[in-house]
């Protein structure tokens, strides 16, 4: 479980039983937790409607991973995950539904890592539909952990 150092992904940073009038909006709220945690400075939620309006961030499993472009990275504070979940899931257009979005904050290359390891966890559809069914935080964190041993530098 996470250690003193900072993690990726901290309770603070999870949020379950959300809703969302759209997939606008849920990228708004995946915005305002990495502002409220102390992640990004203000300027990084408009890059992160730009990311999408380029590249649709639906990764499939009912999973979106709303991140900024490349040059928002100044606006990232620190190295930072946040999870909301949306059980009724949001329209993330291509008849996509998204459930859960894991925003991600990098500076650098970590996203890369970052990316990786999301993906390796989303593989295996039993933890992506604990993720998506998560009832509380713990799960969550338990399901994630080894995002934080794996981008251990």
């Amino acid at each position: 479980m996470p250690t003193e150092r900072a993690t990726l992904l901290s309770a603070e940073g999870v949020h379950l039983g959300r809703t969302a009038t759209g997939k606008k909006d849920a990228i708004d709220q995946v915005g305002r937790a990495l502002l409220d945690i102390g992640a990004v400075e203000a300027g990084y939620l408009a890059a992160m409607h730009e990311r999408e309006a380029s590249v649709s961030t639906f990764i499939g499993e009912g999973v979106a991973i709303p991140h900024g472009t490349d040059k928002s990275r100044e606006y990232v504070l620190r190295t930072s995950l946040v999870v909301l979940q949306f059980p009724d899931g949001v329209d993330w257009g291509e008849g996509n539904q998204a459930k859960l979005c894991v925003g991600i904050a990098a500076n650098g290359t970590e996203q890369v890592g970052i990316l990786s390891s999301l993906a390796m966890i989303l593989m295996d559809s039993e933890k992506a539909a604990q993720l998506r069914d998560a009832q509380d935080t713990d799960t969550v964190l338990g399901l994630l952990h080894t995002m934080d041993e794996e981008n251990d530098t």
